[in-house]
């Protein structure tokens, strides 16, 4: 007998699928997708002018201590620092015309200045040095965050098209 129920279970049809119900974070990210504007011709997020300056900071700083011959490790500076100085102005030129591109490598930078300074903390040997990979962590913490939302307005299509 148990073998008939068995066999009757296996014969009856499918169960037709119901529509599946999005999820409550499904439905949040469709919310937030559904706020976000894309950016006016000439608008450039603040979070991308900040990024912008600081690699153009950077890269500036960088390439005149090159130049001045200046290292802080007290050896003569290499093509290494006349590298990053150039792709950090190339980076903030792209920034501050607004590039995709540019902004998504700033960000990978970001992370690795994060995790460079987060190893550095743990392994710091004073306070003063804690501090200060604490503060770089922070800011740069800081300024990945800001540049996600950018980033979504950047490659957003625009409604009218």
């Amino acid at each position: 007998m148990a073998n008939r129920q068995k066999k009757k279970r296996r014969q009856r049809a499918p169960a037709t699928p119901s529509p599946r119900q999005p999820s409550r974070s499904e439905q949040k990210n469709e919310e937030a997708r559904a706020a976000l504007m894309p950016l006016t011709p000439g608008e450039r997020p603040a979070a991308v002018t900040v990024a912008a300056i600081v690699a153009a900071l950077l890269g500036l700083s960088n390439l005149s201590l090159y130049i001045a011959r200046v290292d802080i490790r007290g050896e003569d500076p290499n093509a290494g620092a006349l590298l990053f100085g150039g792709l950090m102005l190339a980076a903030a030129w792209g920034m501050w015309k607004v590039r995709y591109w540019a902004v998504l490598g700033m960000q990978a930078l970001l992370s690795l200045i994060i995790l460079a300074f987060s190893l550095f903390a743990v392994t710091a040997a004073s306070v003063w040095a804690l501090l200060l990979a604490l503060a770089v962590v922070g800011a740069a913490g800081t300024l990945f965050w800001f540049l996600i939302k950018a980033m979504a307005r950047i490659q957003m299509p625009r409604r009218d098209q």
